[in-house]
């Protein structure tokens, strides 16, 4: 059954202890589980998040933009197993919280532009750290999803049938590929086909508004989103990920310039109000 969920960034920049009350948040807003950003670690303190989760009785999900000093791609061997390792107690983590994903750019360092495509090194050197970090994720039962995302955040995957690509390459179980509408917007000829072709292999959706505003009030074509939603009996997450200029970090980073609604609470409560309505018409959940 597809559950709704909402990516912590909206509201906070790291998971600390004053972020534990945003879990609360989120579950009386209406969602199901909540993103945690998992790029610093040492500011979690698993076992207060751990209570919180069950005592709101939602689930944490992992999510992860990798940092340049932790690239799996790098050419560097050092950086590579450095990113290794801390995906590999990301993976800890997110189990000990009772997740079983994390997702985003977890294949090369978030934001990463060299000026010119990939190259067959970084491809498998990508390929090699994968296959170490998703063997090791088995062992807690975690699964990797892959997020391509637009040409301005890296150059390495962009579109849906790359990500698929990598996914086969390292050719783990679980390793999968985590769509989202706003990347898909700049990167995707439509919404439609690519997650139709993506089919079983699609693991997590963010349903984001082509601007990053409230979903619903832009030019996604929401129906050809879930219209192949439903046609490939899609069941897991559908999560808001939106940001403000409050989070100062984050909107330089996403190049959130503008007040893209009246606030962070109106993105979250009136995005997820438009996500279910769509669930329900083309999911009948």
């Amino acid at each position: 059954m597809v559950k709704f969920g909402v990516h912590l960034f909206l509201w906070a920049e790291r998971f600390d202890l004053p972020a534990l009350k945003l879990i609360k948040k989120a579950k009386d807003i209406g969602f199901d589980g909540v993103e945690i950003p998992l790029m610093e670690l040492d500011v979690i303190d698993v076992e207060k998040a751990k209570k919180e989760l069950k005592r709101q009785d939602i689930v944490g999900l992992g999510s992860m933009g990798l940092p340049l000093n932790l690239d799996i791609a790098s050419s560097d061997e050092a950086t590579r197993e450095r990113g290794i390792e801390h995906m590999k107690r990301s993976i800890e983590v997110t189990s000990e919280l009772g997740g079983d994903s994390i997702n985003g750019v977890v294949y090369t360092a978030w934001g990463k532009i060299t000026g010119k495509p990939r190259t067959e090194a970084e491809w498998n050197y990508s390929v090699e750290s994968l296959k170490k970090i998703c063997r090791y994720a088995d062992k807690y039962g975690v699964t990797l999803g892959l997020e391509p995302v637009n040409r301005f955040e890296t150059y390495f995957l962009n579109t849906a049938a790359d990500a698929v690509k990598l996914a086969k390459a390292v050719g783990e179980p679980n390793i999968k590929v985590h769509l989202d509408t706003f990347h898909m917007n700049i990167e995707e000829k439509n919404f439609y086909q690519p997650i139709k072709d993506t089919g079983s292999m699609l693991w997590h959706m963010h349903c984001c508004e082509n601007d990053r505003s409230i979903a619903g009030t832009g030019h996604i074509d929401w129906d050809g989103v879930f219209q192949a939603l439903s046609e490939i009996n899609y069941d897991r997450w559908i999560v808001v990920e939106s940001f403000t200029q409050d989070m100062e970090k984050i909107a330089a980073s996403t190049a959130i310039w503008r007040q893209m609604a009246p606030s962070a609470d109106a993105l979250a409560s009136e995005g997820l109000k438009f996500l279910k309505k769509m669930t329900k018409k083309y999911l009948g959940k």
